[in-house]
């Protein structure tokens, strides 16, 4: 939804220049360029850089408390209440006027909007975008009045150089009205004199206006019926009923980041990843080709960094899923991770639960081949497994590498030694790029050909289920 802002401000009586002829303009009014869905937030930051102060559309659309997943930016209310949020005056906002009695009425509110602007003031105005038939609702910021033209000067969010527009006055009424009722007409103007204006605070990490664009352009390509869900740092889109997506986005993708965070990672993947979850194999199969372009690579789900997406069969279940969240934190907390170590984590929390407020990998379908391997005398050595590239690790023996990987880190958890392998991993990568010296002084072993029996006993010794 489009709205026209009128300017907002609040600035001293001497900002506004009056001209010989009349005219009446607030001057030096930056111009910003609006994001998607971004007009009155645009419009609000045009004003609060007038006045010196900093906050951005995307801060402003922040303190309005609209959830992101909706995908759009404030309407009337919502950009209202971030205004009062941020410390403006915004006076009344709803007019009404009676079509019977439009003209005389809609004067008389234009001579308020114009005593403000006599003052310094600027006023926010929702209006129809143009006179075209199914128009959108736009805010436009207004910074004067030519009575010698009779037009409304006014900057356009929504065009790059949108500065000084002029509009001729009885264009601007005609269009100002919001006709959801016959006979009673809505008119929008917000005030923006400044009352105690709050600081804009920058945070790190993405923010609700980051979610609400990146919202705005997945809905060109998610299919009707789709539900959409925020769970940060993702954003989770379902084919199932709109409380399963919540709930899967809540009981899996919530509770694997907050767990994962808390054992390893302090800083959140580097971009907004989207999570599709399809409900069974059909579904899967289908959208992964409509919306992707391309077959599935596994029947589980993958990763798609083209794509920038986790693409799941939700129906096998969250193992994958979870395996998937692991990668776009290592990929942000430990860049230079090799593939063993990277994929050996992620695939001990393929099967895993929470203990004591921490998650825990369990044994899983792993580890029958693995011991097939361990009994056939198949196993290369750990430092053979650590010092392989990442195209040796994913080449012909994948699946080995993987079990054996991944029940390295299970032995680590184990024994208590996981967290502490991480991070002097990570602390130490330049000196060690595979891990096996940090591995062996983790473990307190100096002869490694000792410590694969022991650790080959101890995987003979697991079972599953």
């Amino acid at each position: 939804m489009f709205c026209l802002a009128v300017v907002i401000g609040g600035l001293p009586a001497s900002a506004a220049v009056r001209a010989k002829d009349g005219l009446i303009q607030i001057p030096g009014v930056p111009h910003v360029r609006q994001k998607p869905g971004f007009c009155g937030e645009a419009c609000v930051e045009m004003v609060l850089r007038t006045l010196g102060r900093k906050g951005d559309q995307n801060w402003v659309f922040n303190q309005s408390g609209v959830d992101p997943a909706l995908g759009r930016g404030c309407v009337t209310p919502e950009l209202a209440a971030a205004l009062k949020k941020i410390g403006f005056k915004v006076g009344e906002v709803w007019f009404t006027v009676y079509a019977s009695q439009a003209a005389d009425e809609l004067e008389t509110l234009w001579r308020a909007a114009l005593a403000d602007l006599r003052r310094g003031i600027p006023s926010i105005v929702c209006m129809h975008y143009d006179e075209q038939p199914g128009t959108t609702e736009h805010f436009r910021l207004v910074t004067g009045y030519d009575p010698a033209s009779d037009e409304v000067i006014y900057h356009e969010p929504a065009e790059e150089g949108g500065a000084n527009r002029r509009m001729k006055k009885a264009r601007f009424i005609a269009l100002w009205p919001l006709k959801y009722e016959k006979e009673r007409w809505t008119i929008v103007r917000l005030r923006g004199e400044p009352g105690r204006l709050i600081e804009a605070v920058s945070g790190e990490g993405f923010t609700p206006a980051d979610y609400a664009q990146h919202v705005m352009e997945l809905r060109k390509k998610v299919p009707k019926g789709f539900s959409i869900v925020i769970e940060e740092p993702f954003v989770v889109i379902g084919d199932e009923a709109a409380p399963v997506v919540k709930r899967r986005a809540q009981e899996t993708v919530g509770w694997a980041v907050a767990l994962l965070e808390k054992d390893y990672f302090k800083r959140e993947p580097l971009e907004i990843l989207d999570v599709w979850l399809f409900r069974d194999a059909a579904s899967y199969e289908k959208y992964t080709r409509a919306i992707f372009g391309h077959e599935p690579t596994t029947p589980f789900g993958f990763y798609s960094s083209a794509d920038r997406a986790l693409i799941m069969n939700i129906a096998t279940g969250g193992g994958t899923l979870v395996h998937e969240i692991v990668h776009p934190f290592m990929r942000a907390n430990f860049p230079k991770c090799p593939a063993w170590f990277n994929e050996g984590l992620a695939s001990l929390y393929e099967q895993s639960c929470e203990r004591d407020g921490h998650i825990k990998g369990l044994t899983n379908w792993r580890l029958a081949g693995l011991q097939k391997l361990i009994h056939e005398g198949a196993i290369p050595s750990f430092k053979t497994l650590l010092s392989t590239t990442d195209a040796e690790f994913y080449g012909s023996d994948r699946g080995d590498n993987y079990a054996q990987a991944r029940y390295l880190c299970y032995y680590l958890q184990a024994e208590g030694l996981l967290g502490t392998f991480y991070r002097d991993f990570v602390a130490n990568p330049k000196a060690d790029p595979s891990g096996y010296e940090t591995l062996k002084k983790t473990l307190g072993e100096k002869d490694m050909d000792v410590f694969q029996r022991k650790w080959q006993r101890f995987v003979l010794g697991l079972k599953f289920p």
